[in-house]
């Protein structure tokens, strides 16, 4: 070694020399220092291949007698890398070159304590080499590191894992996808993906609760995961949606496949806290690479299947078959999309004004707004053309919004009009709209008392305390609620009872071409009846023409609505006409 190195090692060495000694010089402080953090120094010998080591180095080990780690090679016979690296192979067979500093290395591993168990160390330091630049000793510091090896394991567990089942979680589960998607381009070999769903959770969670539920959903993991091979990957996808990636897998085989894999799952119950449970699952599947060449494709096409599949019934499954029709329309949905929200940044959403008039006098009582798309070159889209599919795409709420916003701008600016705002299934269970009407109308209690809000009656019962509540509110506030499309639904005495609302609309398909049905002349005269019970005033929608308004009026119906009676128009008039069946003003 060089002058610079053998200072630099003479000074490492009384680190480790001086240990049991009192720290009255530097040497002997710096060793007390590490042992005082739990470090143990040490100085190894290549030529004798002997180890010696500092204060505490039994306690970090775990083992009763230093002397049993004394050489490097008894060391190393103690000593675990999971990397196949060790200290011998960085320090002895080295390629570095000593520079007078001495080369650095560091690595971790676990070593054998006296107790079977195994001990994570941090091993870092600087050999030094000879006059001929071979290595001669390395001065270094281990430090125990199995708190930290815990918490990192831990974290790449939580990012690789579900923390339910032990399953992949959803980011992996897509990764081992990417994977055979690659795997199959490359070799051509078949693989296949499986989209699976329990059946029924939402059920089983409000009978039994949700710990329980979730002991289902471990127990459909387990089932799935025993029944994957070592070569496929299994992972929870969603809440009660798991994902299997199988290779190998061609497209004859994956009815068959698929249908053991239900099977497994609908013959053997999951046993919980609560006893036994019987359970089914669907599943939507597809080959690969032939019917997806891309995770989100995959992922999509599965999602599709799967829907398909709980259309059927329980316990069913549908491959996924390519159709352009299906693409073109999803295209269309997609560009209707994109225009949807165009038009609302625009501000080319507007409103057109039906009225609904007195059976008994002609007069218009007032207007339902409809909802309406302006296109680019000034064309009108009704309501059918695009609501169904801003259903479907989620962006319903959207134009609930916006026409909240218009029926209250045009309450403002007609003091003398009344208005009946739609609202859509989803809109009723949206606590930030109804908050934002509460909000708009408690500050101008005037528009409230001129404002029905209609619900219709099938959303109404599917959840029927949401619906109180939302009712409640709403007339607290001083507006009325219509049922509208009654009929349509379930109706009973119960419901309309629970409600509480202030006026019932006749579905208007009973309506439609009533002179020629006597079933649709006995549902209606039924429905108005049924409501009158409750003293709640009835509308006819869809009057098609005068023969009809004089069955309705005979029937006791109280208001007509119809295109009949007045077209949906862009402007509200100014004051309120009276048409010609009935009284004149």
């Amino acid at each position: 070694m060089d002058e610079k190195a053998q200072t630099v090692a003479r000074e490492a060495t009384s680190r480790v020399s001086h240990s049991d000694e009192r720290p009255a010089e530097a040497g002997g402080f710096s060793a007390s220092a590490v042992s005082a953090v739990g470090d143990v120094a040490y100085r190894w010998t290549l030529a004798d291949d002997r180890i010696h080591w500092g204060e505490g180095a039994e306690a970090l080990l775990g083992i009763a007698n230093k002397d049993a780690v004394a050489t490097g090679r008894a060391f190393g016979a103690r000593s675990v890398s999971q990397n196949g690296s060790s200290r011998f192979d960085l320090v002895a067979r080295s390629r570095e070159s000593d520079g007078g500093s001495g080369v650095r290395y560091e690595i971790e591993y676990q070593v054998a304590d006296d107790y079977g168990g195994l001990r994570w160390i941090e091993d870092r330091g600087r050999w030094f080499a000879d006059e001929q630049g071979r290595p001669e000793v390395a001065i270094g510091v281990l430090r125990a590191i199995d708190e930290r090896r815990v918490r990192e394991e831990r974290l790449v567990r939580l990012a690789t894992y579900d923390e339910l089942t032990g399953l992949l979680n959803r980011i992996r589960l897509k990764e081992a996808l990417e994977d055979v998607l690659i795997q199959s381009e490359n070799s051509r070999q078949t693989a296949a993906f499986l989209l699976l769903a329990i059946d029924n959770l939402a059920l089983i969670n409000e009978s039994y609760g949700f710990d329980v539920g979730d002991e289902v959903i471990i127990g459909v993991g387990q089932r799935l995961c025993g029944m994957a091979r070592r070569v496929d990957a299994v992972g929870r996808y969603s809440g009660n949606k798991f994902g299997l990636v199988l290779r190998n897998c061609d497209k004859d085989r994956l009815a068959s496949v698929t249908e053991r894999l239900l099977t497994s799952v609908r013959d053997q119950v999951v046993t919980t806290s609560r006893g036994p449970i019987s359970m089914t699952v669907s599943a939507g599947c597809l080959s690969l690479p032939s019917d997806a060449r891309t995770v989100e494709a995959a992922l999509a096409h599965a999602e599709e299947a799967l829907t398909a599949s709980k259309e059927l019934h329980r316990d069913s499954y549908v491959i996924y078959t390519p159709s352009r029709e299906r693409e073109k329309a999803r295209r269309r949905n997609l560009s209707l999309a994109d225009e949807l929200v165009t038009a609302l940044n625009d501000r080319r959403i507007c409103l057109a004004y039906q009225p609904i008039v007195s059976a008994a006098t002609g007069e218009v009582s007032m207007h339902e707004c409809l909802i309406r798309l302006v296109q680019p070159d000034g064309s009108i889209s009704a309501a059918g053309n695009f609501v169904p599919i801003a259903e479907k795409l989620g962006l319903i709420g959207l134009l609930d919004y916006r026409a909240m916003e218009l029926t209250l701008e045009t309450l403002r600016a007609h003091p003398a009009q009344r208005l009946a705002l739609n609202v859509s299934g989803r809109t009723t269970n949206d606590r930030m709209w109804l908050d934002t009407l509460v909000a708009q109308l408690r500050a101008e209690p005037a528009l409230a008392r001129r404002l029905t809000v209609e619900i219709t009656e099938t959303v109404a019962i599917q959840d029927m305390e949401e619906s109180v509540d939302f009712v409640a509110t709403l007339r607290d506030l001083g507006c009325l609620v219509a049922i509208d499309d009654f009929g349509a639904g379930y109706t009973s005495f119960r419901n309309l009872k629970t409600l509480d609302v202030d006026m019932v609309k006749i579905d208007g398909s009973f309506v439609q071409n009533l002179a020629a049905s006597r079933d649709n002349q006995f549902f209606v005269r039924t429905l108005v009846d049924l409501a009158h019970n409750f003293d709640l005033p009835t509308v006819a929608e869809w009057v098609g023409n005068a023969e009809e308004v004089e069955m309705l009026k005979g029937f006791g119906v109280d208001y007509l609505q119809g295109f009949f009676l007045g077209e949906p128009m862009l402007t509200l008039p100014q004051e309120n006409s009276v048409l010609r069946f009935g009284a004149k003003a």
